[in-house]
């Protein structure tokens, strides 16, 4: 009698047409084979970074002492060291990505790094220019140029997909800020077009955060206090994500895409972030088995990957279908008089500033490394 091999959770994930990312990256990882394993072990397909990854990554264990050392006898300034560290770190996950990228034909494999947090509300052209130096400095197809979506930051994802630069989109809260980054998309790709840039190696993905509007929605809903108010706790999340996914699909579904995609274009695809749970009576898997449905990306921390592997399930497609459901649920808490345009116009500024935050830590940490590694004498 022939045995049935069920498929367990990572695998189902999988097969349900999610790719699973890394929310994190250290050269501790790297140079132990943490990262190898969890692509091989773990079905991990891409790696997002974030200035505040980054900052814990250098403040922890000796693995940053060797080339400390190195940048500190070359005479290089903090803010040329950051670069030179983060950017190895970035390219050595895009070689170890790489045939993952080209099993999957460019859509995974995929490694992303950020610009300067600093610069998401400055000039548009100062973004692109970072996003250009870390692009050619890189050099690996497979990686992504991180670009916050603000409203200065829309014009700069245009201009970088514009020159053929791949693009994730992070800090995306709200269902308003998503569509201008699709069309912020469109546009871009559009003048790559004119411009005679082949569409097809251009990927981007839009990060749109989770798990932090639970807690801020969470947070509001107990100050009303009501039965009502507090039964609408840990549901706004994944219904404005599943708002999100409907928008997505309504934008593939327009001409203008469908002109784009006959030139070579591939999707934007909808990335599911901030995907640990933040609340601990709530299931440290629902930001995963409850946003599965085919053609997105779910970046986790690792102790969410490990618990989705350990105990987590897959019942299905958990988003299509469910928009009518989030909408009434996202009207049921404004009902409560919570303003999810307010909420998400404040997290937005809430995550700029605690990127521009990691990335003075960052400095501060680089800093006193030059500082220790330095000759004496």
């Amino acid at each position: 009698m022939t045995q049935t091999t069920v498929p367990g959770p990572i695998d189902q994930l999988r097969q349900a047409g999610v790719s699973i990312w890394l929310d994190d990256l250290s050269r501790e990882r790297l140079r132990t084979g943490n990262l190898a394993d969890l692509v091989a072990e773990r079905g991990v397909v891409g790696v997002t970074t974030n200035p505040t990854i980054f900052a814990s990554a250098l403040a922890k264990g000796d693995a940053y002492d060797a080339q400390l050392a190195e940048l500190a006898r070359d005479g290089a300034d903090v803010e040329a060291a950051v670069e030179r560290i983060t950017t190895d770190d970035v390219r050595a996950a895009a070689d170890l990505l790489r045939p993952v990228h080209d099993a999957t034909d460019g859509v995974d494999g995929r490694v992303s790094i950020e610009v300067d947090p600093r610069l998401a509300d400055e000039d548009a052209s100062a973004t692109v220019e970072v996003a250009e130096r870390l692009w050619r400095t890189i050099d690996r197809p497979n990686v992504y140029i991180k670009i916050p979506a603000t409203l200065t930051g829309l014009d700069a994802i245009t201009q970088t997909l514009a020159k053929g630069i791949s693009v994730n989109v992070t800090l995306i809260f709200s269902l308003e800020r998503y569509r201008a980054v699709m069309d912020a998309f469109a546009t871009g790709l559009e003048q790559a077009r004119a411009a005679g840039i082949d569409l097809a190696p251009i990927g981007s993905v839009a990060s749109f955060f989770v798990s932090r509007v639970d807690s801020a929605v969470d947070a509001a809903l107990e100050k009303v206090g009501t039965p009502e108010a507090l039964d609408l706790r840990g549901r706004a999340a994944i219904a404005n994500a599943r708002l999100a996914f409907e928008a997505y699909q309504e934008f593939v579904g327009t001409d203008r895409w469908r002109s784009l995609a006959a030139a070579g274009a591939r999707p934007q695809r909808p990335l599911w972030a901030s995907t640990g749970v933040k609340n601990p009576e709530y299931p440290d898997t629902m930001y995963v088995s409850e946003l599965v449905t085919d053609g997105v990306v779910n970046t986790m921390p690792e102790a969410t990957l490990q618990a989705f592997a350990d105990h987590g399930a897959v019942t299905g497609d958990t988003v299509v279908g469910g928009a009518d459901a989030a909408r009434r649920t996202i009207e049921a808490v404004e009902s409560e008089g919570i303003s999810m345009t307010e909420v998400t116009h404040d997290l937005e500024r809430e995550g700029v500033r605690k990127f521009e935050d990691s990335w003075t830590e960052l400095l501060d940490t680089t800093r006193d490394g030059l500082r220790d590694a330095a000759p004496r004498g």
